[in-house]
């Protein structure tokens, strides 16, 4: 019988070019169809390999979720950057790999995540996700997050409402 481990870890210089293409496939999976083309394209090149070595080094913290070796997943974190809002902690990003997506590993990389925050002494936690993004909102309400205040995203002059979950 074969043991599968899975574990999430602070993400390392070598696991850039890993951590680059997780962000391809998921942004592509995600946003295709909800950010304009041109827009999604440009976003995704400009974190390639050498953005996300950098990433790496803060100062933001970078997780990444292992499963057997394979970088599955990353979620980025680190102070409230809405100052208007109490909550001191924020997860800026979290994406799986599409094919890792729907089977729990998600939960377990926002649960590092939301740990590592509390640890660090950060008092609440928002995240935000664009309303057409219907996994994420979803996901998060599914979480305990609540719908507690929206924003507005522009890409390419198309301007797309995101929303901020709250967790305190």
């Amino acid at each position: 019988m074969k043991t599968l481990s899975i574990d999430v870890r602070r993400a390392e210089p070598h696991d850039a070019q890993a951590i680059s293409e997780v962000h391809r496939l998921a942004w592509q999976h995600t946003y295709a169809g909800i950010i304009p083309h041109r827009a999604l394209t440009h976003m995704i090149e400009r974190r390639g390999e050498n953005w996300w070595r950098k990433a790496t080094r803060g100062p933001a913290t970078l997780l990444v979720l292992d499963v057997a070796g394979t970088v599955a997943g990353y979620a980025t974190l680190g102070l409230n950057r809405a100052r208007a809002l109490p909550q001191e902690g924020e997860i800026y990003e979290l994406y799986l790999r599409p094919e890792y997506q729907g089977i729990g590993l998600g939960r377990m990389l926002f649960g590092e995540a939301r740990r590592l925050l509390k640890s660090l002494g950060c008092k609440g936690l928002v995240v935000w996700c664009l309303e057409e993004n219907e996994n994420a909102s979803h996901f998060y309400r599914g979480h305990g997050g609540v719908d507690f205040c929206e924003g507005m995203e522009s890409f390419d002059h198309k301007q797309l409402k995101k929303i901020g979950f709250i967790w305190n």
